[in-house]
């Protein structure tokens, strides 16, 4: 029975769906240009659970590249409405389209100059008739056994709502260089907005030694910079080799007394490097590619002198793993 009733519940805002996709028309056409062409914002309203859809309609569009936000109707009437300009779009919502709050606020809307794109399931509704698009969120029936409760009718305008936001976002040329600007804490907007030199190790942190560094002094460098190697460098600055854990298990178990050897006589020559400039997430490809946890990094790839180092840790920490 439980689930039988959550299934019917899924399978009604499913055919809503694909009633709405069957019903776009010109009208969305007409609206996306409308956006497209404005010099303002868009202002999306609605009260009650249309206002919930609204604000969630609101935050899409902002994340894709049309700026927007949410007004609620009853502060819009005690003095809000001096957020619209008259170079503004504003999306009405309201699935009866004669909700009290939403209605009272339509005259003041088109004084004030700003176009009108209205959301309600009933084409006769004064807030239908009152805008200057208007579309159409009609459902066959509400998930709600007793009719009553929004739950297809808001599952409807939510999904216009993408649809706005989505085709705008294409007609715009959005990218997700555009999106990530607009998430920095998220790991989308990590991945493509930080840079190797935004948390490589350089400076004092930096590891290296002297090609005829002896290997004892050089011990004592990889442990005191904590990223399990170093770097070995000419007498002109220039990286030449790099020294790794990985290398002075190689030698114990060979038998070699490296601590007898200098530095560039242990060391793994021409060690994988990385542009400062470079996205972290190259770095991390770079790692997966030669299975290793560090790269050197350069102000750029044909520099010689290294100027920081990045670890396979330093990438998990910011999240980019």
């Amino acid at each position: 029975m439980i689930i039988d009733e959550a299934r019917r519940v899924i399978d009604i805002e499913a055919k809503a769906l694909l009633a709405l996709a069957d019903s776009i028309n010109s009208s969305f056409e007409d609206a996306v240009k409308m956006i497209l062409s404005s010099k303002g914002r868009v202002v999306v309203t609605g009260m009650g659970k249309s206002g919930l859809v609204g604000q969630k309609i609101a935050s899409t569009l902002a994340s894709t590249g049309t700026p927007a936000f949410f007004l609620h109707p009853a502060e819009a009437i005690h003095g809000d409405l001096g957020m619209i300009m008259k170079d503004d779009v504003v999306i009405a919502i309201s699935n009866s389209g004669e909700t009290e709050e939403v209605v009272k606020i339509l005259p003041i809307i088109k004084r004030l100059g700003a176009k009108l794109i209205t959301m309600a399931g009933k084409p006769s509704s004064t807030l239908a008739k009152t805008g200057d698009i208007f579309l159409n969120v009609v459902v066959k029936e509400e998930a709600c056994p007793l009719g009553i409760v929004p739950t297809a009718s808001t599952t409807a305008t939510l999904a216009m709502g993408d649809a706005l936001a989505i085709v705008l976002l294409i007609q715009r040329g959005f990218k997700e260089e555009d999106f990530a600007l607009f998430h920095p804490g998220g790991a989308l907007g990590k991945k493509l907005l930080l840079t190797v030199s935004d948390i490589m190790h350089s400076g004092e942190s930096l590891p290296l030694v002297t090609s005829d560094t002896p290997m004892q002094k050089a011990l004592f460098e990889i442990t005191a910079k904590g990223v399990g190697c170093t770097g070995v460098t000419d007498s002109s600055g220039g990286l030449i080799g790099v020294i790794t854990d990985g290398d002075l298990r190689r030698a114990l178990e060979k038998g070699v007394d490296f601590l007898k050897q200098t530095a560039e006589e242990l060391m793994t020559k021409n060690p994988k490097r990385i542009s400062s400039k470079d996205l972290a997430a190259r770095a991390l490809q770079r790692m997966q590619e030669f299975s290793i946890t560090t790269l050197f990094v350069f102000e750029y790839e044909s520099s010689e002198i290294p100027v920081g180092i990045i670890h396979l840790h330093d990438l998990l920490k910011a999240g980019i793993v």
